[in-house]
């Protein structure tokens, strides 16, 4: 019995190089390569913490930042002409969605009179992680941007995202009537 090579291997890779969306091949180093990794691994992040909150409509708001990571990715990812028509994009209203989100949840929460310290509950842990990605992404998009212009919607994108899942962290403390764990230096 013969067994057919499986299409995820192409072996074009193994030499350290990779292409973009347009073709143009580059170091898998490469800035734009590091930026859309660091989105991956955020995607991740955000699909283990979809796992773990019980609440439909935050599992919904969560697949909408999963489906905008993704586009966000493309985004990252395209360089060249000869990009598909049906490219996807960012939007002033992606951004418009983060901040309504965390304007209602903002609005449940007790103001801070503190610095507070990641933990106390799994899934309010887990947006601590995504929220510390996000970070990481936007510095990785930031330092691209030093080399190829980056869209501003983009950069706009994830300095609001880091906002939300902070925002997150806290709202998913409260809702599970826990005490968040404020920081005694």
């Amino acid at each position: 019995m013969s067994i057919e090579k499986s299409s995820i291997y192409t072996k074009k890779g193994d030499q350290g190089k990779t292409s973009l969306l347009g073709g143009r091949r580059v170091s898998k180093y490469h800035q734009r390569i590091e930026a859309y990794g660091t989105i991956d691994e955020l995607m991740a992040h955000t699909a283990l913490l979809r796992d773990m909150v019980g609440r439909e409509e935050v599992r919904d708001q969560l697949l909408v930042v999963l489906e905008r990571l993704m586009s966000a990715a493309s985004v990252i990812a395209a360089d060249g002409n000869d990009l598909p028509e049906n490219m996807p994009s960012l939007y002033e209203k992606d951004v418009h969605f983060l901040e309504e989100a965390i304007d209602v949840m903002d609005h449940e929460l007790p103001k801070l009179s503190s610095f507070i310290l990641p933990g106390g509950e799994q899934s309010s842990s887990q947006a601590h992680i995504a929220r510390t990605v996000c970070r990481r992404v936007e510095r990785n998009i930031l330092m691209l941007n030093d080399k190829e212009p980056v869209d501003e919607i983009t950069l706009k994108y994830f300095n609001r995202l880091s906002d939300y899942y902070f925002l997150l962290s806290r709202w998913l403390m409260h809702i599970s009537g826990k005490k968040e764990i404020p920081w005694k230096p």
